[in-house]
Protein backbone atom coordinates (compact mmCIF):
# COMPACT_ATOMS: atom_id res chain seq x y z
CA UNK A 1 0.00 0.00 0.00
CA UNK A 2 0.98 3.27 -0.47
CA UNK A 3 3.44 4.83 2.59
CA UNK A 4 1.32 7.11 4.58
CA UNK A 5 2.04 9.70 7.60
CA UNK A 6 0.73 8.14 10.83
CA UNK A 7 0.89 7.96 14.33
CA UNK A 8 -0.34 5.75 17.30
CA UNK A 9 -1.13 6.64 20.91
CA UNK A 10 -1.99 3.98 23.85
CA UNK A 11 -0.19 1.66 26.24
CA UNK A 12 2.33 -1.22 26.23
CA UNK A 13 3.26 -3.63 28.47
CA UNK A 14 5.75 -6.51 28.00
CA UNK A 15 7.45 -9.52 29.59
CA UNK A 16 10.21 -11.33 28.73
CA UNK A 17 12.78 -14.61 29.93
CA UNK A 18 15.46 -12.42 31.74
CA UNK A 19 15.38 -12.86 35.22
CA UNK A 20 14.50 -9.21 36.68
CA UNK A 21 15.47 -6.54 36.52
CA UNK A 22 16.47 -7.75 32.97
CA UNK A 23 20.33 -6.99 32.00
CA UNK A 24 19.27 -5.59 28.51
CA UNK A 25 17.80 -2.32 30.03
CA UNK A 26 20.67 -0.97 32.71
CA UNK A 27 23.50 -2.00 30.59
CA UNK A 28 22.30 -0.28 27.45
CA UNK A 29 21.80 -4.03 25.70
CA UNK A 30 25.55 -3.96 25.83
CA UNK A 31 25.88 -6.80 28.77
CA UNK A 32 24.80 -10.70 28.64
CA UNK A 33 21.04 -11.29 29.13
CA UNK A 34 20.19 -13.75 32.12
CA UNK A 35 19.73 -17.07 29.53
CA UNK A 36 21.54 -17.90 26.49
CA UNK A 37 18.56 -15.87 24.57
CA UNK A 38 16.05 -12.90 25.53
CA UNK A 39 12.71 -13.17 24.45
CA UNK A 40 10.90 -10.49 24.73
CA UNK A 41 6.97 -9.96 24.65
CA UNK A 42 4.94 -6.97 23.71
CA UNK A 43 1.53 -6.02 23.56
CA UNK A 44 0.59 -2.55 22.53
CA UNK A 45 -3.20 -1.13 22.48
CA UNK A 46 -4.34 1.65 20.42
CA UNK A 47 -5.82 4.51 22.24
CA UNK A 48 -5.45 6.66 19.44
CA UNK A 49 -3.74 5.93 15.80
CA UNK A 50 -4.63 6.50 12.06
CA UNK A 51 -2.52 5.91 9.18
CA UNK A 52 -3.21 8.17 6.26
CA UNK A 53 -7.06 8.98 6.64
CA UNK A 54 -7.60 4.92 8.40
CA UNK A 55 -8.16 4.87 11.88
CA UNK A 56 -6.75 2.41 13.67
CA UNK A 57 -7.89 3.30 17.31
CA UNK A 58 -9.01 0.57 19.77
CA UNK A 59 -7.27 -1.95 17.79
CA UNK A 60 -3.63 -3.17 19.16
CA UNK A 61 -0.52 -5.54 17.93
CA UNK A 62 2.05 -7.12 19.43
CA UNK A 63 5.93 -7.88 18.64
CA UNK A 64 8.42 -10.60 19.42
CA UNK A 65 11.82 -10.32 19.34
CA UNK A 66 14.15 -13.01 20.66
CA UNK A 67 18.14 -12.22 20.51
CA UNK A 68 21.31 -14.27 21.55
CA UNK A 69 23.54 -13.90 24.26
CA UNK A 70 24.09 -9.67 23.98
CA UNK A 71 20.93 -7.90 22.71
CA UNK A 72 23.21 -5.63 21.23
CA UNK A 73 24.93 -7.87 19.02
CA UNK A 74 21.99 -7.76 16.78
CA UNK A 75 21.00 -11.14 14.21
CA UNK A 76 17.18 -11.06 16.33
CA UNK A 77 14.49 -12.78 15.28
CA UNK A 78 11.47 -10.63 15.01
CA UNK A 79 7.76 -11.66 14.31
CA UNK A 80 4.49 -9.48 14.47
CA UNK A 81 0.97 -9.99 15.31
CA UNK A 82 -2.00 -7.49 13.81
CA UNK A 83 -5.07 -7.59 15.53
CA UNK A 84 -7.28 -9.59 13.54
CA UNK A 85 -10.81 -6.93 14.69
CA UNK A 86 -9.31 -4.98 12.37
CA UNK A 87 -10.63 -4.45 8.80
CA UNK A 88 -8.81 -5.41 5.88
CA UNK A 89 -7.27 -1.39 4.84
CA UNK A 90 -6.76 -1.28 8.90
CA UNK A 91 -4.82 -4.53 8.74
CA UNK A 92 -2.62 -3.43 5.91
CA UNK A 93 -2.05 -0.35 7.12
CA UNK A 94 -1.10 -2.05 10.71
CA UNK A 95 1.31 -4.87 9.38
CA UNK A 96 3.09 -1.82 7.42
CA UNK A 97 3.73 -0.11 10.80
CA UNK A 98 4.51 -2.95 13.06
CA UNK A 99 6.61 -4.79 10.40
CA UNK A 100 8.75 -1.66 10.16
CA UNK A 101 7.41 -1.18 6.29
CA UNK A 102 6.73 2.40 7.65
CA UNK A 103 9.29 3.43 9.54
CA UNK A 104 9.40 4.74 12.98
CA UNK A 105 10.43 2.91 15.98
CA UNK A 106 9.89 -0.64 14.32
CA UNK A 107 11.40 0.30 11.15
CA UNK A 108 14.75 1.44 13.31
CA UNK A 109 14.87 -1.61 15.36
CA UNK A 110 14.18 -3.80 12.10
CA UNK A 111 17.06 -2.12 10.22
CA UNK A 112 19.40 -2.17 13.39
CA UNK A 113 19.18 -5.36 15.03
CA UNK A 114 16.97 -7.95 12.98
CA UNK A 115 18.50 -10.50 10.57
CA UNK A 116 14.98 -13.41 10.66
CA UNK A 117 11.95 -11.36 10.38
CA UNK A 118 9.51 -13.98 10.69
CA UNK A 119 5.96 -12.04 9.16
CA UNK A 120 2.58 -11.11 10.04
CA UNK A 121 0.42 -12.96 11.37
CA UNK A 122 -3.75 -11.74 12.34
CA UNK A 123 -5.39 -13.17 15.87
CA UNK A 124 -7.41 -11.59 18.30
CA UNK A 125 -5.45 -9.79 20.97
CA UNK A 126 -6.91 -9.55 24.42
CA UNK A 127 -4.78 -6.50 26.48
CA UNK A 128 -6.26 -6.37 30.31
CA UNK A 129 -4.96 -3.66 32.92
CA UNK A 130 -6.54 -3.78 36.41
CA UNK A 131 -4.01 -1.29 38.87
CA UNK A 132 -0.61 -1.99 38.65
CA UNK A 133 -1.49 -5.58 36.94
CA UNK A 134 -1.44 -6.69 33.19
CA UNK A 135 -2.26 -9.46 31.35
CA UNK A 136 -2.43 -10.09 27.30
CA UNK A 137 -3.84 -13.02 25.74
CA UNK A 138 -3.06 -14.03 22.16
CA UNK A 139 -4.36 -17.36 20.77
CA UNK A 140 -1.87 -20.12 19.65
CA UNK A 141 0.76 -17.34 20.14
CA UNK A 142 1.08 -15.61 23.34
CA UNK A 143 0.05 -14.88 27.11
CA UNK A 144 1.52 -13.47 30.09
CA UNK A 145 0.40 -12.09 33.04
CA UNK A 146 2.78 -9.53 35.28
CA UNK A 147 2.45 -7.01 38.58
CA UNK A 148 4.16 -3.95 38.63
CA UNK A 149 6.67 -3.11 41.61
CA UNK A 150 5.15 -1.00 44.17
CA UNK A 151 7.29 2.49 44.77
CA UNK A 152 7.24 2.63 48.53
CA UNK A 153 7.47 6.11 48.12
CA UNK A 154 3.80 6.96 46.41
CA UNK A 155 1.09 5.16 47.22
CA UNK A 156 0.02 3.24 44.45
CA UNK A 157 2.28 4.13 42.04
CA UNK A 158 4.92 1.73 40.82
CA UNK A 159 8.89 1.85 40.16
CA UNK A 160 10.35 3.39 36.75
CA UNK A 161 13.50 3.33 35.22
CA UNK A 162 14.12 6.38 33.33
CA UNK A 163 16.10 7.46 30.12
CA UNK A 164 16.22 3.61 29.00
CA UNK A 165 16.40 2.66 25.10
CA UNK A 166 13.21 1.58 24.69
CA UNK A 167 10.82 1.11 21.82
CA UNK A 168 8.08 2.16 23.67
CA UNK A 169 8.86 4.45 25.91
CA UNK A 170 12.36 6.02 27.67
CA UNK A 171 10.51 5.88 31.22
CA UNK A 172 8.92 2.36 32.17
CA UNK A 173 7.41 0.83 35.14
CA UNK A 174 9.27 -1.93 36.41
CA UNK A 175 7.21 -5.14 37.28
CA UNK A 176 7.59 -9.00 37.57
CA UNK A 177 5.96 -11.98 35.49
CA UNK A 178 3.17 -14.28 37.63
CA UNK A 179 3.41 -16.49 33.91
CA UNK A 180 4.58 -15.81 30.69
CA UNK A 181 3.99 -18.35 27.35
CA UNK A 182 5.10 -18.30 23.68
CA UNK A 183 4.47 -20.79 21.23
CA UNK A 184 4.21 -19.43 17.70
CA UNK A 185 7.13 -18.27 15.26
CA UNK A 186 9.72 -21.34 15.89
CA UNK A 187 9.85 -19.78 19.39
CA UNK A 188 9.04 -21.56 22.75
CA UNK A 189 9.05 -20.62 26.38
CA UNK A 190 7.22 -21.74 29.35
CA UNK A 191 7.74 -19.80 32.86
CA UNK A 192 5.49 -20.03 35.41
CA UNK A 193 6.18 -18.58 39.37
CA UNK A 194 9.66 -17.39 38.24
CA UNK A 195 9.33 -13.76 38.76
CA UNK A 196 10.82 -12.71 35.47
CA UNK A 197 11.11 -9.30 34.05
CA UNK A 198 8.30 -7.10 33.29
CA UNK A 199 7.83 -3.47 31.62
CA UNK A 200 4.39 -1.37 31.10
CA UNK A 201 4.09 2.35 29.76
CA UNK A 202 2.36 4.63 27.53
CA UNK A 203 3.45 4.94 24.17
CA UNK A 204 3.25 7.16 21.24
CA UNK A 205 5.10 6.83 17.92
CA UNK A 206 4.94 8.67 14.81
CA UNK A 207 6.40 7.68 11.14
Amino acid sequence: MAKQAWKLNGEFMESCNCDYLCPCIYTNAEGDVTHDHCTSLQVYRIDEGNYGDIPLDGLGFALIFRSGKVMADGNWIFAVVVDAAANEAQRDALAAIVSGEAGGPPATVRDTMVTDFRGVAFKPIEFNADGLGRSANIPDVLSFAIDGVVSKVEAGAPLYIDNADHPANRRVALARAKETHIHAFGVDDDLVGMGNNGHFAPFRWAG
